[in-house]
């Protein structure tokens, strides 16, 4: 594979949508990523107190919407009474928060939505149904999350979907060794039977580790990655998927001939 074909090959997914310039987990978000032509858009998942999926990141709703109690605290409802868009930009006021189903409505054929779990295995029930309700072919979805558990019940309960393990590689700031080597990774994804591995930039990822892991059938995906060099040199080590907040200015200098 040439330098070129390799940036071009490279899934640029907008995490929690284009969200440099627009409200993170919103359908102004989303959308704008599909505006800007992302190959897939990320976003994360909780459940609200009466069993709605809903887009948003925080364990709490302090940090945007300004009240400080858990998503899984509040009903859908009273999470629909928080502006999630002023805080970014005026334009955005009244923006709400949406629900996994809203935004599975705007996926574009033959593109994505990696769908990332911030609560635990109790949501997986209701995402099972909502995926088979929302029409979307099983290629159009992927989920994702950190935590390993999650991941191998999810797996389990729908085989269909890619799923794959989101971690972060820690150094030791002393011995400077990494906290596991890419075998442990490795292993682990395949002992749950995942689909790829989905990890945080930095010095770890290497064109050693993106070979092994794909020689045993595990693309890479890497985030969060907002600078065009970081997002070639990535592109030639051969990883499968960039998340950027930025899709536009990534895909507009990685696949010009689009």
């Amino acid at each position: 594979m040439t330098a070129t074909s390799s940036l071009s090959a490279v899934e640029i997914i907008g995490h929690r949508g284009a969200s440099y310039d627009a409200p993170e987990n919103t359908l102004a978000s989303v959308k704008l990523a599909w505006e800007r032509k992302a190959d897939a858009v990320e976003i994360d998942i909780y459940l609200s107190k009466d069993g709605k999926i809903v887009a948003y990141h925080d364990k709490t709703t302090k940090r945007i919407g300004g009240r400080d109690r858990e998503v899984k605290e509040q009903t859908f409802d009273e999470l629909q009474t928080l502006d999630v868009g002023a805080w970014k930009n005026v334009k955005y006021k009244a923006e709400r928060i949406p629900t996994l189903t809203q935004i599975l409505e705007t996926i574009p054929d033959q593109k994505r939505l990696f769908i990332e779990i911030k609560c635990g295995p109790e949501v997986l029930p209701q995402l099972k149904q909502e995926l088979a309700a929302s029409g979307k072919t099983a290629a159009q979805t992927a989920i994702i999350g950190f935590d390993y558990e999650t991941m191998q019940q999810a797996k389990q309960l729908m085989p269909e979907l890619e799923v794959i393990w989101v971690f972060k590689v820690k150094q030791n700031k002393v011995t400077r060794k990494w906290q596991h080597k890419p075998e442990y990774y490795i292993q682990k994804a395949k002992a749950a039977n995942l689909d790829g591995l989905d990890l945080g930039y930095n010095g770890f990822v290497n064109k050693a580790f993106v070979e092994q892991a794909k020689a045993a059938d595990l693309p890479v995906y890497v985030w969060t990655v907002n600078k065009v060099a970081d997002a070639k040199k990535l592109a030639e080590m051969g990883v499968t998927g960039i998340t950027t907040d930025r899709p536009g200015l990534l895909l507009s200098a990685l696949k010009q001939e689009k």
